[in-house]
């Protein structure tokens, strides 16, 4: 009896669990088919890639791990660039703060997508602005920037947008024109040093000839006060020959020769400069390729993801659900890969910025050391030119002091006491 009261309840209770599994198994069903109803709601299919995710929780990357902190895309705000991935070196270190900024437009403002996606992007598209893949503020929602260097005027300040060329068919970097200069600056160096050297050849030709002249020996008969000045004359011909002879050989020494040597391998540093800033620039432009690439990967996800929901709501497939949730990891990882496209190129970025900034401070260095230096030269040419005027002078005083002795009345005493051939006048004749 006992046996027989112990098998209905034993009957019921293996009834109760079956009923209790059946009806957790259906709980589960609506569960399943309110999460489907839910992906097809306007909300997921407006999604297009989000974080928050029960898979993306359960499995996150690990470069989402790496970039939790670091990432603004976590905290719906836009991407600015990392800090410096090396020291600065001679960069001075109020310069650091000011860095261009990737704000992520559209597509990549994916975090703030989760809301509304049209005032997140309107606002994203605001913010920045790309050009020649470089990222700047928009003219329209520009922050007050200051710059680096207020009031200097200084390279680093106003060359980091591209310009149009003369003939209109491209672009110039800014950072062309400034090596442009550089070899300006250069080429007019030279071409000054050239001038210097028509000067000299000018001097020792003139040296010459008044060599030559002082040789002349025209009115070499002149006599008496008059003919020891003449004589003087034509001796501080030589004498001013000899002084310009110097000055020639003082102006290739001390001005043409410095002028043509200063900086003798300057091309090739400003070559390999060039070639660094512009490796810089491809790498950027290869980060921001990758960018976009990413970007389009991640919309056509986005689009595969929202074809899918369609196709659950319209319950075209049983598979549907399932493909639902590989589209979505698909997602995810168009997303991971984006955030990394967007982190390198910050990265390329901010190197390149923290480059030009070095860079242009050099050259701004080495343009105030150029025209320094020919100032210099310059100053020098100008003192041995009045050298050269007061030992020219010291060769014309003694002419000055033999001219002040000419005496005419003397001279004619001289010349009679030597030519005289009598002094008894004539007289009349007498009948």
């Amino acid at each position: 009896m006992a046996r027989g009261c112990a098998s209905p309840r034993a009957s019921s209770s293996r009834c109760c669990r079956s009923r209790t599994a059946a009806g957790g198994k259906a709980r589960r069903r609506t569960d399943s088919a309110a999460g489907s109803r839910r992906a097809t709601c306007s909300c997921w299919r407006s999604l297009e890639w989000s974080p928050l995710r029960r898979e993306r929780k359960a499995r996150p990357s690990s470069f989402h791990q790496a970039g939790k902190a670091t990432c603004p895309l976590r905290a719906g705000a836009t991407m600015s660039t990392r800090p410096p991935m090396r020291p600065p070196g001679s960069v001075p270190a109020v310069l650091l703060g000011f860095q261009p900024a990737l704000a992520l437009t559209g597509a990549l403002c994916l975090q703030q997508n989760l809301g509304s996606s049209s005032p997140s992007k309107k606002q994203s598209k605001e913010n920045t602005i790309t050009i020649n893949c470089v990222t700047f503020p928009h003219p329209d929602t520009m922050p007050e920037q200051q710059l680096l260097k207020p009031t200097e005027w200084s390279y680093c300040d106003y060359f980091w947008a591209d310009k149009k060329d003369s003939q209109g068919n491209g672009t110039v970097a800014g950072f062309e024109l400034l090596l442009q200069k550089q070899l300006k600056g250069k080429q007019m160096q030279k071409e000054m040093s050239e001038f210097i050297r028509e000067r000299i050849k000018i001097e020792e030709e003139y040296a010459k000839n008044l060599a030559k002249l002082s040789q002349n020996s025209l009115a070499a008969q002149e006599e008496g006060s008059l003919g020891e000045a003449w004589a003087q004359v034509k001796k501080s011909l030589a004498d001013e020959a000899e002084v310009h002879l110097k000055f020639s050989a003082k102006l290739h020494s001390e001005v043409e020769k410095p002028l043509m040597n200063f900086r003798e391998n300057f091309k090739k540093d400003m070559k390999k400069c060039d070639h660094h800033i512009a490796d810089l620039r491809k790498q950027l432009a290869s980060r921001y390729a990758a960018v976009e690439k990413a970007r389009k990967a991640l919309t056509e996800r986005q689009r595969d993801l929202e074809m899918k929901t369609q196709q659950l709501e319209i319950k075209l497939s049983n598979k549907t659900e399932e493909d639902i949730k590989k589209a979505r990891r698909k997602s995810t990882q168009a997303g991971d890969d984006l955030m990394r496209c967007v982190d390198l190129y910050n990265q390329a970025q901010s190197k390149w910025f923290e480059e030009m900034v070095t860079t242009t401070l050099e050259l701004e260095r080495l343009e105030v050391e150029r025209v320094e230096m020919i100032r210099q030269h310059l100053c020098q040419y100008t003192q041995l030119r009045h050298e050269t005027d007061m030992f020219n002078q010291s060769t014309v005083e003694p002419v000055d002091q033999l001219l002040r002795k000419v005496d005419p009345a003397k001279d004619r005493e001289l010349w009679v006491r030597e030519h005289k051939t009598g002094n008894i006048r004539p007289v009349d004749m007498e009948i």
